[in-house]
């Protein structure tokens, strides 16, 4: 496949067993009287794929359950439920996994998850379809009548071709399975779509996006943080007790040839008022003025 008009929306580039997408430049030299030269070169084209469209933000949520056993013979059910917080991811991500298993049955199961790719070829009215595993991860066993949780299990993607939408002739596809192992019985999964971009997440793509939601939330304890109206001063006599008074108050001996209070040393009378209780607190001034004075205010630049 040779590109043509280059204003033309060009696919990734791409090699499978059933057929491949390639580009390639071509010069030519012609000259008269002399046979043609020419010189041909590859190239990898990379289509980019966007992640933080509003479409890959949404989360994406599935709910499964299954019954164990065949006929009178069954041992109980297994529920699934498995979580992701968006559809879009780029190589190099870890994808969080939000799963809930519970186990009603009378056997051992082991809850898996893997990232598939699916290669979807379409030439002369047939198509043919390979499907491969390019990376997993496994869970604790979970005996029977117990529960498990995954909060946030991470999955990292590994080097892979972004996905292949808008081809006509090739399609490249990719699904997160989360899936749990029954032993004699066919296993429970559920398949949540992925698509493998090259732009990756800014966090800030989308209004409806979980981090926007908390940072609403987070937010909220500020109102509840501001009275709505001002509190008065704890009472003097609940901060100091008459113990720490009267320790912090050092006796002064009168001098002997003092008559009256007006002969007490400067610095008692200071060290006497220095425990006073403050004024009591009020927002209403108990003496008002019946003209309000004003002061020139002025301000140097």
């Amino acid at each position: 496949m040779e590109a043509g008009n280059p204003s033309l929306q060009k696919v990734t580039s791409f090699t499978g067993k059933y057929g491949s997408i390639q580009y390639c430049v071509r010069a030519v030299l012609e000259r008269p009287k002399v046979p043609d030269q020419s010189v041909k070169r590859d190239l990898q084209v990379v289509s980019h794929v966007d992640v933080n469209t509003p479409a890959l933000l949404t989360p994406v949520l599935k709910t499964q359950e299954k019954m164990v056993g065949c006929w009178f013979f069954t041992s109980g059910p297994v529920s699934l439920s498995a979580k992701i917080e968006r559809k879009g991811y780029c190589n190099g991500e870890a994808i969080p996994i939000y799963a809930e298993i519970e186990n009603c049955s009378s056997r051992l199961i082991v809850p898996k998850a893997a990232i598939f790719q699916t290669q979807t070829y379409l030439a002369s009215g047939k198509t043919k379809t390979i499907r491969h595993m390019v990376a997993n991860v496994r869970g604790n066993h979970i005996a029977s009548g117990s529960t498990d949780t995954w909060n946030g299990k991470t999955l990292k993607i590994p080097p892979v071709t972004p996905s292949i939408l808008d081809c006509c002739i090739i399609r490249v596809d990719y699904s997160l399975a989360v899936y749990i192992h029954i032993p004699g019985a066919k296993k429970l999964m559920l398949e949540l779509p992925l698509v493998i971009g090259t732009i990756p997440y800014s966090g800030f793509g989308s209004r409806n996006s979980s981090v926007a939601s908390q940072f609403s939330m987070d937010m909220s304890w500020l109102t509840l943080t501001l009275p709505e109206q001002p509190e008065a001063p704890p009472n003097y006599a609940d901060v100091v007790t008459e113990e720490e008074f009267s320790r912090h108050i050092p006796p002064y001996p009168q001098p002997p040839n003092c008559e009256g209070e007006v002969c007490c040393p400067m610095f008692a009378c200071m060290q006497e008022f220095r425990f006073q209780p403050p004024p009591l607190y009020s927002e209403v001034d108990p003496h008002p003025s019946d003209v309000e004075e004003t002061q020139p205010v002025s301000f140097i630049l």
